[in-house]
């Protein structure tokens, strides 16, 4: 059994990591300040609430658990407010990346799976985007995403921290049984919003964008269900405690998703429309980008067996049916 510190352990995908972690034998600790996590979804270990940019808390927290490794998923997430008010984004996913790299290294060079995001690549010029492909990101939560990744890179050259990169595409559904799921009175997931809005439990679904180069005109993404993320991390866990050495990997579907596509999924999953309002293009917004995932498979075996877009939309369906608040 390995001890796993997860930041970001009650929030989204953080407690559907936790849970994969204590199925498979290992004793996660899930450490969040509660600005966008829940307490009720910490189930499968220690929690510890504090804030990652606080050394000191940090420090403690090392010491009262002793981890083999970190996942780092606490993160300033929202792409859209990350243009109008970079502060916060700058905040947490800077400085706080910073010292939980620190942390680390102070702490025997304890290996992180850092969680980072398809943003980075921005409007990439060649599709699907592999690892090799340009990093260029257009908005600031992109930006602090790759600094991010480029401080892993720099310690693991300087001090010999290894790492495992994982950049999400689109984070979706809920558990498969259906014990947690994304829950926030706002959201600013694609899917849940639809969901909500088809079900009457939100507000009309807002259409970013209808002149973009694609098919429908509309944005185009690619859809990864978060269960299948928490088994990435189990894996990647797995190649670090080996020894095998630093990676940066995609997670996706491999498959591309207009908006409009989504919607019709989850109108056939609903049995009802969704209402739609059209709006302009969102500032920080790419026009298009799904994954190639080839290296995922080849290098740690890992295939998203649960993200095919309707079961992504059922299983989220059914949470949001059994959890609407």
């Amino acid at each position: 059994m390995s001890i796993v510190l997860v930041t970001g352990g009650a929030g989204y995908i953080g407690s559907h990591v936790c849970k994969a972690l204590a199925s498979s034998g290992h004793r996660p600790v899930a450490c969040d300040d509660l600005s966008r996590g829940r307490e009720d979804h910490v189930r499968w270990g220690p929690f510890e609430q504090g804030d990652i940019a606080d050394a000191d808390w940090l420090a403690s927290v090392f010491a009262r658990h002793r981890p083999d490794a970190i996942m780092h998923l606490a993160a300033y997430a929202e792409v859209g407010s990350s243009v109008t008010d970079p502060s916060p984004c700058y905040a947490a996913n800077v400085s706080g990346t910073l010292a939980v790299i620190e942390a680390a290294r102070h702490n025997g060079n304890c290996p992180i799976v850092f969680s980072s995001t398809c943003a980075v690549y921005g409007d990439a010029p060649a599709l699907p985007v592999t690892e090799a492909s340009p990093t260029a990101p257009v908005s600031p939560y992109g930006t602090t995403k790759l600094i991010g990744e480029q401080v892993l890179r720099h310690y693991d050259t300087a001090y010999g921290l290894p790492s495992v990169v994982l950049r999400y595409f689109n984070a979706a559904g809920a558990d498969p049984d259906g014990e947690i799921g994304e829950r926030h009175a706002t959201t600013s997931l694609a899917i849940p919003k639809a969901i909500r809005a088809a079900l009457g439990l939100g507000p009309v679904f807002k259409l970013f964008g209808t002149d973009y180069a694609t098919a429908d005109g509309t944005a185009m993404r690619d859809y990864v269900h978060v269960a299948d993320i928490a088994d990435a991390h189990l894996r990647a866990l797995g190649h670090l405690l080996a020894g095998r050495g630093s990676l940066t990997l995609n997670l996706g579907s491999g498959r591309s998703t207009t908006v409009l596509e989504l919607l019709e999924v989850v109108e056939a999953v609903t049995g009802r429309p969704v209402p739609v309002e059209p709006h302009p293009r969102r500032s920080g917004d790419a026009a298009a980008l799904y994954a190639n995932i080839d290296r995922a498979a080849d290098v740690l075996g890992w295939t998203p067996g649960k993200s095919d877009l309707r079961s992504i939309v059922a299983s989220a369906a059914a949470w949001i049916e059994k959890s609407p608040g």
